[in-house]
């Protein structure tokens, strides 16, 4: 089992964000914030990977704090499990449609971190959540597993559908990038010979 655990505590929030890429989807998340939970909810079913976080934010001042801290960890946690990433499939790309709109993610485990974000809102919530976190989110994720990470509504009208196409995007994106091709389970799919730099 490929499993990651990081822990992140500073002045403005205390997470741990537990993983295992060879799960089954199960899940246990407490951010303190209903709509994220939601959310990577979404990401560890559909991905099938064991999620646990447990987050304790100065949501009291707002949920930017909690909300890129948790993509950092969780992504820690990811990179963590990934190890030397010899044997996956690096790449993973997905379109999820929900309703009236369509997200397309694609995703690479490269080792150098970067995020292009096309997703608009028409409102400036979802719940309690602010919309702006989310880019917060992605591109926290992103850097901190050392993925370069596309994310982009294609099209789509309800706030909450739009977002929630986007992290079944990455959940089925990730889904497939982590996988091992048993074909090259002792390489590291580079040419290079590493991933990273």
């Amino acid at each position: 089992m490929r499993q990651g655990k990081v822990s992140r505590k500073t002045n403005e929030t205390n997470i741990t964000a537990e993983v295992n890429l060879d799960g089954t989807g199960v899940y246990q998340v407490e951010t303190g914030i209903g709509f994220l939970d939601h959310m990577l909810e979404q990401l560890s079913r559909h991905s099938l990977m064991d999620l646990t976080v447990t987050a304790e934010g100065d949501l009291h001042i707002d949920g930017h704090h909690t909300t890129e801290d948790t993509g950092i960890t969780i992504g820690k946690a990811v990179s963590e499990a990934l190890g030397d990433r010899k044997g996956i499939e690096r790449y993973g790309s997905a379109y999820i449609p929900m309703d009236e709109a369509l997200s397309r993610v694609a995703i690479d485990f490269s080792g150098r971190p970067y995020i292009i974000w096309r997703v608009e809102f028409s409102k400036p919530k979802i719940g309690e959540m602010d919309t702006e976190l989310f880019r917060e989110w992605f591109q926290a994720f992103a850097f901190a597993a050392g993925a370069t990470l596309h994310v982009e509504n294609l099209y789509g009208e309800n706030n909450h559908h739009i977002i929630e196409s986007c992290f079944k995007g990455l959940a089925r994106a990730l889904r497939q990038a982590v996988a091992i091709d048993p074909r090259k389970t002792d390489q590291v799919p580079s040419t290079k010979g590493t991933l990273g730099g």
